[in-house]
Order: structure tokens, then C-alpha cells, then sequence
């Protein structure tokens, strides 16, 4: 059964939070569209939350609240001095004292206070990142009426996450910008792309599934959907739209469709998918000497912004999918009625 009945939404379609690049004002906008918004909580203070949900819940529309699940790691110097003595040399490049440097996560889980400020509204979904809060904080999120869904790369994840409550699975391929939503299966050599995924899920699973990585245009929605898929879900086709809070940098690589792409664990610790800049170049994609997620993030963050200043993208993630095809600098409408077109063939 498609999703849209169960969502209130026209269309089977999620746009895929993406923390950093959106707001509630993206959300609105697919939402408005005939899609269903969503919201990244992973970088949003309890305050900031509690703003973007008031304007999501007065819009009247269905929305998507999106959080993280992780285990934050305990902070040890060590791993930290170990990585700023990978980034030594830029640091000295920027002039920038590594011992200044404040510790800070950079992602934060899903915990009681995000709880209590989401009991105050009444998403229609709530997604999960890294798998599932624990059974209290979950049973909260249920006890709102929410459809809960997580992500899953591989058929084992999949049904750990049925088993465990979920309402629906997001099957998240090779192909998908961002962060890799693994949880159990963390080898990439034992994920696939989206469609050999759907073909793993959908006979095995006994919960809708949602398509997400590598869906650009309505043939790619078409065969999704032929697989077997209850929705989609689209993020990289979002992120040079006019509601978008893509910067000017990232919005200038996303240009360039046939820039290759890697999985890169530099900026926060855990393995996403972005664009090639010059310290993944350098450092190599994936480097032994990043400490565990999130906590990678503080330590670029200087050079970061001294690179920006500089209209450098350098230190940026510039997360993106593999397929961008589907970018176009228009309104979040526009794209939602391109891709809805393939729910109809």
C-alpha cells in the first residue's frame, strides 16, 4: 500500500531531512506541494526545535520530524590529539592554535528533553537515524500518534527494526547524500544500491518501505515504486532549491552533475556520502585518525570558516548523492511535481 493515505499527503513522496542545508521553510514547502516535509533535529538545541515545530504545526500540513539515535562516545584527549595532529598542518596553513579549540559533539541524539518539547505537537511521522531511541523515549514518540520509520541498509537492520516497533522502514542505498543511516552493519561492503535493496526488503519484510538514495527524476520514482517501495524518499534534488539553505559554495559544486562523490568519515566521524574537496583529497576519503562520530566535527570547524572566509570549500562537507541530475534551482514545488509525475506511470 502506498504511504500517501496513511500521511494525508498527495503524493507517496518524503523529502529527506538534511541537517545544515534546510529549515522549516523547505518542509512547508513540499508539504504545501503535496509532499511530506521534514524537519533534521540532530543540529537543534531543545529552543530551536520547539520554533521550527510551531511554524510546521501552524502550517495545518502533514510533516516529518527527523532525529539521530546514536551512542555518543565518551570524549578522550587522545583521540582528539590524534586527530588534530592529522589537521596540523592546515592548522598552521590558517594560523589557528588547535588548543583553543573547544570540545563539542556536533550531532546530538534523541534524548528526554527533545521528547518533552516534541510532546507539545503532533507530527504525522518521526524518522530515525542510526536506529532506534530506546523503548521509553520510542514509546513517547508513539504515544503521539506518529508513523515511525528508520533507516536500514541491509535486510538484517531491517528487521531488527520491525522487530523493535517501527511503522516503516527506509531502505537507504549506496547511492544516498549524507550520513549512512547503518547501525549493526556497519562494513559498507555488505550494503548495496537501492534497487538490489528493495529487491532484499520488500519480500521479507512485513512493513512499508521506503525508497531513499539515488532518486532523481520520475523514472527513477517509476522503478522504485515497481520494486516493490510504499514511498520515496528525496533529498539531493532539494538542495539547490530556492527554499533551501544550501551555502553558495555547496550550491556551486552541486552544478558540476558528473563531480564523483565518496563515502567520508573526516568531517563528523561517521561515513556519508559528499562531494570531493581538497582535505578529502589529501587525507584520503576515510583516515584511521578521526575520532569517533560525532565528535570529528569540532575540530574542522575552525578551518572550516577560515577556508569559507576565503570562498574556499576546502573543509566543507558538501554532502550530495551520486545522482544529481534532479537539481535545478526552482521552487521545492517544482520538483515535487517532476517527480510525482512517476507515481503515475
Amino acid at each position: 500500500m502506498s504511504l500517501n493515505t496513511i500521511l494525508g499527503t498527495r503524493f507517496s513522496l518524503i523529502q529527506a531531512p538534511m541537517a545544515g542545508v534546510q529549515d522549516s521553510n523547505l518542509a512547508v514547502a513540499v508539504s504545501t506541494a503535496g509532499g511530506l516535509g521534514s524537519l533534521p533535529a540532530a543540529m537543534l538545541d531543545a529552543q530551536s526545535l520547539r520554533r521550527e515545530l510551531q511554524v510546521l504545526q501552524a502550517s495545518g500540513l502533514p510533516y516529518n520530524v527527523n532525529f539521530f539515535c546514536h551512542q555518543a562516545p565518551e570524549h578522550t584527549s587522545d583521540a582528539e590529539l590524534k586527530w588534530q595532529a592529522a589537521l596540523q598542518p592546515y592548522y598552521e596553513e590558517f594560523a589557528i592554535d588547535p588548543s583553543t579549540i573547544p570540545v563539542a559533539a556536533g550531532r546530538r541524539p534523541f534524548d528526554d528533553e527533545m521528547a518533552e518539547v516534541l510532546e507539545e505537537f503532533s507530527p504525522t511521522m518521526v524518522s530515525f537515524h542510526f536506529g532506534l531511541p530506546n523503548q521509553t523515549l520510542l514509546a513517547r514518540v508513539k504515544a503521539r500518534g506518529a508513523f515511525v520509520a528508520s533507516s536500514a541498509t541491509t535486510l538484517n537492520e531491517a528487521r531488527w527494526l520491525v522487530t523493535h516497533g517501527v511503522d516503516g522502514v527506509i531502505a537507504q542505498g549506496l547511492e544516498a547524500g549524507g550520513h549512512r543511516g547503518h547501525f549493526l552493519d556497519r562494513d559498507v561492503t555488505m550494503q548495496s544500491s537501492l534497487l538490489p535493496l528493495l529487491q532484499q526488503l520488500t519480500p521479507h519484510i512485513r512493513a512499508p518501505v521506503i525508497a531513499a538514495g539515488g532518486i532523481a527524476d520520475a523514472h527513477d520514482v517509476h522503478a522504485a515504486m515497481a520494486a516493490g517501495a510504499a514511498a520515496v524518499q528525496v533529498g539531493t534534488s532539494f538542495l539547490l532549491c530556492h527554499e533551501a539553505k544550501t551555502s553558495s559554495l555547496h550550491r556551486a559544486r552541486l552544478r558540476d552533475v558528473n563531480a564523483p562523490t565518496a563515502l567520508t568519515n573526516l568531517f563528523t566521524g561517521g561515513l556519508a556520502r559528499g562531494m570531493l574537496n581538497r582535505v578529502m583529497q589529501e587525507l584520503g576519503a576515510q583516515n584511521t585518525a578521526v575520532p569517533a562520530f560525532p565528535m570529528a566535527t569540532q575540530s574542522m570547524a575552525p578551518l572550516r570558516a577560515k577556508a569559507e572566509a576565503n570562498q574556499r570549500d576546502d573543509f566543507t562537507p558538501l554532502w550530495s548523492g551520486m545522482n544529481r541530475s534532479g537539481c535545478a534551482e526552482c521552487s521545492a514545488a517544482e520538483i515535487v511535481n517532476q517527480l510525482a509525475v512517476g507515481f503515475g506511470r
